[in-house]
């Protein structure tokens, strides 16, 4: 898929995920691999180590790779986060928290260099369902786009569980939809719809793939994403 991958894409492919209102355990090391492909742009790799400061308190980096369509690799930045959430055994079924992320990108494939987003996170997960939004805002601390303010960005999944939680299966929803100050028309705005499945067949090892469509004519046609997680503790 690296050496397929087609030309840029409009938008941050570099991480497409909803986050659940869990964190890493106390002294727990957790390491996300990231890879994402489009129709009609590059190949985006992340790496994201992430450590858990106490078991509600997470820190985390991100460290971008992007394969051209000429066939070129290229350095795509880097990222640190700070997630907070509420913590474990709180609400039997509810979760809330807050993520912070800093960013500095090259202008390749960021307008503004450097940036950041705000990640409010709201989830409700029982034996059968995982249902979690992300009301996201992504934010740039450089010209031209910082003088435009935050930008709006909501995410959402909800998803079923089988086999004992083991797999679970649903939807994953992303949008771009302008900024505070100017939010674009519905034609301009970008929806992305994934069919995902989540595979935690084994108490180290998490998967997730999924298959995405725009339901725009500004979004991206087609996205396949893969994230792999590795948890080094309890």
């Amino acid at each position: 898929m690296l050496l397929a991958a087609p030309a840029a894409l409009a938008g941050d492919t570099f991480e497409i995920q909803i986050y659940d209102g869990t964190a890493n355990g106390r002294g727990d090391v957790g390491l996300e691999t990231h890879f994402n492909v489009a129709k009609g742009g590059e190949a985006h790799l992340t790496f994201e180590p992430s450590y858990g400061i106490t078991d509600f308190w997470e820190l985390g980096a991100y460290l971008q790779f992007a394969r051209l369509s000429d066939g070129s690799n290229r350095y795509a930045g880097a990222k640190l986060r700070s997630k907070l959430v509420t913590p474990p055994g709180w609400h039997p079924h509810l979760r809330f928290g807050f993520n912070v992320e800093i960013a500095v990108v090259p202008e390749e494939f960021s307008a503004s260099r450097y940036g950041g987003e705000l990640r409010p996170i709201a989830a409700w997960e029982d034996d059968r369902v995982l249902i979690a939004i992300n009301p996201n805002v992504g934010l740039a601390f450089a010209r031209p786009e910082a003088p435009l303010g935050p930008s709006v960005d909501p995410g959402a999944m909800a998803k079923v569980k089988m086999f004992s939680g083991k797999l679970m299966v649903g939807v994953e929803y992303y949008s771009e939809l302008g900024t505070f100050s100017a939010i674009h028309a519905l034609r301009d705005q970008g929806h992305q719809l994934f069919g995902a499945a989540d595979i935690a067949a084994l108490p180290w090892l998490e998967l997730n793939v999924a298959v995405g469509a725009g339901l725009t004519s500004a979004s991206t046609p087609w996205i396949v994403k893969a994230i792999a997680g590795i948890s080094f503790g309890k």
